[in-house]
Order: structure tokens, then C-alpha cells, then sequence
């Protein structure tokens, strides 16, 4: 069972909007972590096979894919792909067009 800092992380993921990308630091500061994207990466890592938590739409800071193409890579690629999303063949997506930007709770 992961600890409060995952919990905070995949609250923050589960509200990223189909179609629509986050970075790893932008997802951290969200989760009220700062510059812990590092500690993203991890949580994410650590997500059981078949999960239903929307992984694949957090990218790194340049607006590319971190995972190599037998880790998980081509398999997010082609997930953002379904959702509307372009990735050309490096990886790269074009955060100003997909990044979300989200509005604060109230």
C-alpha cells in the first residue's frame, strides 16, 4: 500500500484530462511536492500491470516520453496516440498544444 506521498500523486494523475499531457514536476508541485518529480517517477513505476490509473499521460519537462520503447514506451505512445494526442517517432509532444493546465479546488 503506497504511502500518503503516492496517494497525492495519483490523485493528481487521475484528473489529468484525456488527451491531455502533464510533466513529471508539474504533477509533483500539484500533489504539493516540490521539485520531487523524481519521486513521480517512482510512484508511477511502481503501478501494477492493468492499472486503470491514466499513467501514459505524464511526460518529462521537455515534452517527451522518459521510457525507453521495451520499458513501456511505445506502449505510452500509443495510448496518448488513441486519446488524440501527437507523439511524433522520437517521442516528443507538443506540451504549448497538450499540456493541462489545471484550475485550483476550491
Amino acid at each position: 500500500m503506497p504511502g500518503d506521498t503516492y496517494r497525492r500523486i495519483y490523485a493528481v494523475v487521475r484528473r489529468i484530462p484525456r488527451g491531455k499531457v502533464a510533466t513529471y514536476g508539474q504533477v509533483a508541485t500539484l500533489a504539493g511536492l516540490t521539485k520531487a518529480a523524481r519521486q513521480v517517477g517512482y510512484a508511477l513505476h511502481g503501478l501494477s500491470v492493468g492499472t486503470a490509473l491514466p499513467w501514459h499521460r505524464v511526460i518529462n519537462s521537455a515534452g517527451r516520453i522518459s521510457l525507453p520503447p521495451e520499458a513501456g514506451g511505445i506502449e505510452q505512445r500509443l495510448r496518448l496516440l488513441k486519446e488524440g494526442v501527437l507523439v511524433d517517432e522520437a517521442g516528443r509532444i507538443p506540451l504549448r498544444r497538450y499540456q493541462w493546465r489545471s484550475r485550483a479546488r476550491h
